[in-house]
């Protein structure tokens, strides 16, 4: 990328000239402000934009996504900033191309009340980097025995419209039906965490071949796919949304995929290091590789990368969860469970679904932007996300480098955690620049501070 001029603040024209838009090439997008002024052909608006003071960006073999959209993101914070901070999670979200995140429940205090909500909301506008929309718990404390404020978070600043008790699963089928049935009120969704108790006790990793020959206690695909299938049925009687979270083997692909074939309001995601990594590496017994759920076979693997490629698997979530360096740099049974994502999930979709031909570039915005904007609710509306790239439409825009190459190195990273499982692999592609409503937080590869811009 080459550029005449400083990071856009957002109050400036920025000419983003040659890049690709979704299979389109060689085009000229037009930034004035927070929106997209115009599109055209390559360097027809060169010209024009140099004379009205405009910054013009070659973007030569760079491809134009809109601003990608996580529905599962950890910030850890109130109560865990050992681990994260809505400050440092939403500047390594910028890096990984985002322009808006989903904040889980699972925070000290829990998100379980419109004022902790709120505050999450408040702290992620003070960051700037991007959009934080809070997720709600689906019960008190994440206790699994009374809904929480539903309709109070619902009707909040926040406005929330996803609940989840994740990390944990309701397990109780009457409460998740009774949230089921809450939520319909304000086209809210339930976002589960599919984890049968009882079929986990203990488990350390995936049951199979693997967790027998090394000694650790077995965590059975069953345990998934249970609750995957109750929920699709409770689902389908109340006539309510249904979010699978990390959809992780290939009996739950199936469970899903015949759920929509029956019409059943149910949308699932796949993460990144569930279409990457496989049970194998638990055989280092390094905890870098314990995760919740674990992860699973290669035939698992290429179920879910068949359903994220035909469809039935409708996003990409990164489940960003870091942990500080003494929750893993321990014994695998006493390790904390969770990955960190935010700034290699691009790479990834790149390296498992673009570059072996499974999907397109579109497909990408299609999964990482527009389907969990939509499924947040967060596709309209002053902030609103995962709007397709056309005139008039919001300038919340990711250029990449799909020719690019980078090892991946956990502490230089801008997360506030180094728990990735991909430290050491070479992988492909980078972000070069995230606009945030016309305004950069990532420029040439690098944050943009505000201190920046000022």
């Amino acid at each position: 990328m080459s550029a005449t001029s400083a990071p856009p603040t957002g109050t400036q024209q920025v000419l983003l000239t040659n890049v690709s838009v979704l299979g389109e090439k060689d085009r000229d997008v037009l930034v004035a402000g927070e929106t997209i002024a115009a599109i055209a052909g390559a360097g027809e608006l060169v010209d024009q934009a140099r004379k009205d003071g405009a910054s013009v960006v070659d973007g030569a073999g760079l491809i134009l996504l809109p601003g990608l959209v996580d529905l599962h993101t950890h910030l850890r914070e109130p109560g865990r900033e050992d681990a994260e901070t809505v400050e440092s999670g939403t500047r390594a979200a910028a890096m990984g191309g985002f322009t808006a995140v989903h904040a889980m429940a699972n925070t000290s205090p829990v998100q379980d009340t419109a004022g902790v909500v709120e505050q999450v909301l408040r702290l992620g506008q003070a960051a700037g980097w991007v959009d934080v929309f809070p997720i709600g718990a689906v019960s008190l404390g994440l206790e699994g025995k009374q809904l929480a404020e539903l309709g109070a978070m619902a009707d909040s600043a926040a406005r929330v419209r996803v609940f989840s008790d994740d990390g944990k699963c309701v397990h109780d089928p009457v409460l998740m039906r009774r949230a089921l049935e809450y939520v319909k009120a304000f086209d809210g969704v339930i976002a589960q965490h599919s984890q049968e108790p009882r079929l986990t006790e203990n488990s350390q990793m995936n049951e199979g071949v693997v967790s027998a020959e090394i000694g650790l206690t077995g965590w059975p695909a069953v345990a998934e796919e249970a609750i995957v299938a109750r929920d699709v049925l409770l689902a389908e009687h109340v006539g309510s949304r249904l979010h699978v979270c990390h959809l992780s083997t290939a009996g739950s692909v199936d469970i899903v995929r015949w759920a929509k074939s029956r019409g059943i309001n149910v949308t699932a995601e796949a993460t990144p290091h569930h279409i990457l990594l496989t049970d194998e590496l638990a055989r280092t017994y390094d905890p870098i590789y314990k995760v919740n759920p674990p992860l699973r076979t290669d035939a698992d693997t290429e179920a879910v990368r068949a359903g994220l490629a035909d469809g039935t698997i409708d996003i990409v979530a990164t489940d960003h969860a870091p942990h500080p360096r003494e929750d893993k740099d321990c014994e695998w049974a006493a390790a904390a469970f969770g990955m960190t994502g935010l700034e290699t999930v691009l790479s990834v979709v790149q390296q498992t679904m673009v570059d072996t031909g499974r999907m397109t570039w579109a497909d990408v915005a299609r999964v990482l932007s527009f389907a969990p904007a939509r499924i947040g609710r967060v596709d309209s509306g002053p902030r609103a996300q995962g709007r397709p790239i056309e005139v008039g439409e919001p300038a919340n825009l990711t250029l990449v480098d799909p020719a690019a190459v980078r090892v991946v190195d956990p502490v230089r990273q801008e997360t506030k955690s180094a728990n990735s499982p991909l430290g050491g692999r070479e992988l492909p592609g980078r972000v070069v620049a995230t606009l945030l409503r016309g305004r950069a937080t990532v420029w040439d590869g690098a944050p943009v501070h505000k201190s920046v811009q000022a």
